[in-house]
């Protein structure tokens, strides 16, 4: 059995900033998502652009390719990354009166992209949140998961379930 540790706690249990000097620079990418779930007459309102601050997903989508950008400035130990794309998609189900935000960010580097994925989505979400939040303050935001991760040291992750036994779908 293989012992893990954690990366940013130095051997006298100090907070740390990982060394990558010396990892080689691969091809990273990955992938993440999340949901907010709202009032039925809220997503109308987001669907037909009827919200009073604008264009809800426009909007997100510009806040979340912000917050993947500013990712390091956010979370203390993550380093400054040359993001070379950002990719946020939004689905939106009627049934269960939400939206999901997907997030693909890409780098050529020496240190994954994963948190800024994750800001991205997080980034988005929240600004879903505060455009809408005049006609629906409970709203909630929920299931933000690392779904995919490609290169580096440690290979590749694909998420199998959303944590709740639920498969995740394949295109992700």
């Amino acid at each position: 059995m293989t012992t893990k540790t954690l990366t940013h706690i130095d051997s006298s249990g100090n907070a740390t900033m990982v060394d990558v000097t010396e990892k080689l620079t691969t091809r990273r990418e990955a992938v993440a998502a999340g949901t907010i779930t709202m009032s039925p007459e809220t997503l109308s309102l987001v669907k037909t652009g009827g919200m009073p601050k604008g264009d809800v997903l426009s909007t997100a989508r510009i806040a979340g390719i912000m917050g993947a950008k500013q990712t390091s400035v956010l979370i203390p130990m993550c380093h400054p990354i040359a993001i070379t794309s950002v990719k946020i998609e939004f689905h939106i189900n009627g049934e269960g009166n939400s939206i999901e935000a997907v997030a693909a960010v890409k780098t050529v580097g020496q240190t994954g992209v994963e948190m800024e994925a994750l800001t991205a989505v997080s980034t988005a979400l929240l600004t879903i949140y505060d455009m809408c939040k005049a006609v629906d303050k409970e709203m909630e935001i929920s299931g933000i998961v690392l779904i995919k991760k490609t290169g580096g040291k440690s290979g590749s992750f694909i998420r199998q379930t959303n944590g709740k036994g639920k498969n995740l779908r394949d295109n992700k």
